[in-house]
């Protein structure tokens, strides 16, 4: 059953990149997507449009949804906390800070330099949150996790302001600020697509530890898991991700935040199946996202970070709401 659904998933999830694909300031034709993908032809100005600009952003939507999708799943399973994801952990604002930084003090820099700086941003931001979080009276609990979050990630975001203010790089900040795959070129996707589909590999072969760990730290270490190794190696998951992500989309949140939910609701708890699922539905969720927000406001386009914000806060502060009762 659950490997059926995730065979149809995973067609819907090509149908909706065809579809993506299709979509934009002049509709191509399917005949046009398909010569593009199996027979490109530089002097075809159509083709050129489909192998240049919409297949690198459509791949970018799904990868980039796979990979805050799987990072949030993993987060809440080693923490047992329902609201944990990479944006309300304050992962994706520790990408974003370093990256204001780099912005200022290394004008040129590459992109592949800004990855170095995205990933090593995402280790700040999660070290931050966890810090507080522990040290605050009587411990870490679901809700100070999630207050840890919320305060380190404004707490950065405001910095990276001030930063972009001084050193007058608003401009290019606002792209990681805003969230979005319209900039995407098929150079970046040469650069961020193996860490992505590394950290995918890398999250499936935990599943099985996840799963466990997910049952609570002392039923995991009385079946035998090393707990430590475990939820080092799920967190360096989480920031090759997430680092990844944020380095080609900027601060795209609350995807790893609802996806896990709604995956936990099709299949169960067990993250052999938590994970591809998250994968697939998290990329489902990003291209109908980014589809959207070219439609709603034509000709301009709506940031996907704002697409996925008034899906994803109702959903949080309902999270919120229901662990505080508890």
């Amino acid at each position: 059953m659950n490997s059926g659904l995730l065979l149809v998933c995973l067609g819907l999830l090509f149908l909706l990149m065809i579809a993506s694909i299709h979509l934009g300031a002049s509709n191509l034709r399917v005949q046009d997507i398909l010569n593009a993908l199996f027979s490109y032809d530089t002097d075809n100005p159509a083709q050129v449009i489909v192998r240049e600009l919409r297949l690198p952003r459509a791949i970018a939507a799904a990868a980039v949804g796979a990979a805050l999708a799987v990072s949030g799943a993993i987060m809440q399973g080693m923490t047992n906390n329902p609201l944990a994801s990479p944006s309300t952990l304050g992962v994706t604002a520790g990408s974003s800070f370093l990256i204001a930084i780099a912005l200022a003090v290394v004008p040129g820099i590459s992109y592949f330099g800004m990855m170095g700086y995205s990933f090593a941003g995402a280790g700040v931001g999660a070290a931050l949150v966890f810090g507080t979080a522990a040290l605050a009276k009587g411990g870490m609990t679901t809700v100070k996790l999630a207050l840890a979050g919320s305060a380190i990630a404004s707490l950065l975001s405001s910095l990276s302001t001030v930063i972009a203010l001084r050193f007058n790089v608003s401009k290019n900040l606002s792209y990681w600020f805003a969230g979005g795959v319209s900039s995407v070129q098929p150079q970046h996707l040469y650069f961020t697509l193996p860490f992505i589909l590394a950290g995918l590999v890398l999250a499936l072969l935990l599943s099985r530890s996840i799963s466990i760990l997910s049952l609570g730290e002392d039923i995991a270490k009385n079946l035998g898991l090393r707990t430590n190794l475990v939820k080092l190696a799920g967190m360096l998951v989480v920031l090759l991700l997430t680092g990844a992500a944020v380095s080609m989309a900027g601060m795209i949140g609350f995807v790893g935040l609802v996806i896990p939910h709604i995956t936990r609701m099709l299949v169960g708890t067990d993250y052999r199946w938590i994970l591809p699922y998250s994968a697939v539905l998290g990329g489902l969720l990003l291209l109908g996202a980014d589809m959207l927000g070219r439609i709603v406001n034509p000709p301009f386009e709506t940031p996907l970070g704002a697409v996925t914000a008034i899906v994803g806060v109702p959903f949080f502060l309902y999270l919120a709401r229901k662990e505080g009762r508890s």
